[in-house]
């Protein structure tokens, strides 16, 4: 893995003496940014000589509390870990009142043993490894929904959706509508400039299916790792920028029963050392190697489920008629199914990933995705037929809709562990168990509305 040159620290602090203070974060198995707020002044010896950080910040549930079975707290004395720089990641943050910077980074191979076997970003860089020794080289782009909210609830005390501009909240999914993003043109004006100072490609935005749901896709790199690292850069600018203007960013995966869930979409090709996309056809379902990618994908949902819907609300948003997959299953041009390949020229054939949720970690979704690909292309295996019409409708195998189902799928998927690599699948598993114990131990409104009187 490379790390960032200290040319890079040299330039930016002679270009900004303005800003003070540098956020150093790293992501961890949930996707949470963690790390340390660095005076301007340290910031040279990050990049000389990497920042230590506690072997346990890769083994926190999503509420941040050590999971001792994880192997990385008491275990080795919570013993302090290498990170360094990325590359092209010391930026400002334009949403801060006082001139800040940000800069990811990444546990050393070597030097931040024990927590680099955990940490998402290799997990993923040997997805992407494993797939340039046979020559192919995937090209991504991500794809977030989320939703506006006020900071304050309502009577009730639920979150709700951020008023509009004309002093209206809105109350219907209006799917589509330019006049909601008309009515949202200060926040959205100050995200793309965000996004710009980032260098971050956010392109279309539109409403989504949702009373303040929106979605802002980002542009396809021929860098996987790079997509990825942009996809949770700009989670991280959207919630800035809505914290700037007084609202709340809300990537939870369904937040309202009655309304849409939000996903992360992943859309994925391969191409060969010159850039050509090998799924590149006249056939709108693409070329061979892509029925074969489709079909490692679709072998393998069952074993990576756990990883594309980490948490306990993940699986509320599975429902049918929902735009989310119900199933494993592919189409063109389809938006009923788990694994759609959208129209368009042929040189831009590609798949859409849809079955993760977005409060989902993007490297461990990437790193999934591309390892069943490179099985599927592999083993040369064929998928079923596409669906069309109403993949709601068909019948067969479903998909499974329980956390504790999907997490005992990925702790017996020998493939999971040989493709992600063991020592991440039990530290991941010793989260999230740690998690649903939490879960399931907390008593609260639900609890009370069900079984308080009639009980």
């Amino acid at each position: 893995m490379e790390f960032a040159d200290p040319a890079e620290a040299e330039h930016f602090l002679a270009a900004h003496p303005e800003v003070r203070s540098i956020e150093a974060f790293r992501i961890d198995i949930n996707g949470v940014p963690r790390g340390k707020l660095l005076h301007r002044d340290a910031l040279l010896a990050v990049y000389r000589h990497g920042r230590p950080l506690p072997a346990s910040i890769l083994g926190l549930t999503i509420n941040g509390e050590d999971v001792p079975g994880t192997g990385l707290v008491w275990d080795v004395g919570d013993a302090d870990c290498w990170a360094f720089p990325l590359a092209g990641s010391l930026l400002p943050q334009p949403w801060r009142q006082r001139p800040t910077a940000q800069l990811q980074l990444a546990m050393h191979p070597e030097r931040g043993l024990p927590a680099a076997v955990a940490d998402p970003r290799h997990v993923l860089a040997r997805a992407v490894e494993a797939l340039a020794t046979d020559g192919l080289h995937p090209v991504l782009a991500v794809e977030l929904e989320f939703y506006l909210l006020d900071t304050g609830r309502d009577a009730s005390g639920r979150p709700q959706p951020a008023r509009l501009a004309n002093g209206l909240r809105p109350d219907t999914p209006q799917v589509y509508g330019v006049l909601e993003l008309e009515q949202l043109q200060p926040f959205l004006d100050d995200l793309y400039d965000a996004c710009d100072s980032q260098g971050l490609p956010a392109r279309t935005a539109i409403s989504e299916y949702a009373p303040g749901q929106l979605e802002i896709t980002l542009e396809h790199r021929p860098d996987a790792l790079r997509a990825i690292d942009e996809g949770a850069r700009y989670k991280r600018a959207v919630k800035g920028v809505a914290a700037r203007h007084g609202l709340q960013a809300c990537f939870m995966a369904k937040p309202f029963a009655e309304c849409s869930g939000s996903g992360l979409h992943l859309h994925a090709s391969l191409a060969d050392r010159s850039g050509n996309n090998l799924f590149a056809s006249e056939d709108p379902a693409g070329t061979p190697l892509l029925r074969h990618a489709i079909a490692g994908m679709l072998d393998h949902i069952g074993d990576a489920l756990a990883l594309f819907c980490p948490h306990a609300n993940s699986y509320r948003r599975l429902q049918a008629n929902s735009y989310a997959p119900l199933a494993p299953t592919w189409g063109v041009n389809n938006r009923t199914v788990s694994l759609r390949v959208p129209g368009g020229p042929a040189f831009s054939r590609h798949v859409e990933h849809r079955i993760a949720g977005a409060d989902a970690n993007p490297y461990l979704v990437a790193a999934a995705m591309l390892a069943a690909m490179h099985e599927g292309i592999r083993a040369r295996r064929e998928p079923p037929p596409p669906v069309t019409g109403n993949g709601y409708a068909r019948d067969g195998e479903r998909l499974a809709t329980d956390w504790v189902g999907a997490l005992r799928a990925l702790q017996e998927s020998d493939w999971a562990r040989a493709a992600l690599g063991n020592a991440f699948v039990e530290v991941y598993l010793a989260i999230k168990r740690a998690e649903y114990a939490a879960f399931m131990g907390e008593v609260g409104e639900q609890d009370w509305r069900w079984y308080l009187v009639q009980a």
